[in-house]
């Protein structure tokens, strides 16, 4: 009997563990007008407020659409109409000093907006486009890349 508790048991709580490692977002839509997608691994999805993102995701904006994007720490980016933007790294744990953000703007426009992340560790903070790395140091800017 007691064997079978322990499955049970085992059973419940790796799952539950299971599920709280796949939850891995780092931000969330605030808000989508127009044409907007996510490129997550070989699938497409069409985000609209509170939908989860996850690192390496892509956001895909077309003509006229634009997207609000809220990270985990409050940092806030605004992707304008025909741009492409992904996610590179995430990471943001206060309580371990561990942090780590890098977006990548293919093309298009981006509004940047810091968050605690930004503020706590400045240096661990870059916005890159195919021309230029950005470092960030606590403050907010609009980067385009055509």
């Amino acid at each position: 009997m007691r064997n079978i508790m322990a499955i049970v048991f085992i059973a419940t709580f790796g799952f539950a563990g299971v599920a709280l490692a796949q939850d891995d977002h780092v931000a969330i839509f605030k808000n989508v007008t127009g044409d907007v997608k996510v490129v997550r691994e070989k699938s497409t999805l069409v985000p609209v407020a509170g939908t989860q993102l996850l690192r390496l995701d892509v956001v895909v904006s077309g003509p006229h659409a634009s997207a609000g994007i809220a990270f985990m720490d409050g940092t806030l980016i605004t992707v304008g109409a025909s741009s492409e933007i992904e996610i590179s790294r995430y990471v943001f744990q206060p309580e371990e000093a561990k942090y780590d953000f890098s977006l990548y703007l293919r093309k298009g426009t981006a509004i940047y907006s810091s968050g605690k992340l930004g503020k706590l560790a400045p240096e661990s903070v870059t916005v890159n486009t195919p021309r230029a790395a950005v470092g960030v140091r606590g403050t907010r800017f609009i980067v385009k890349a055509d």
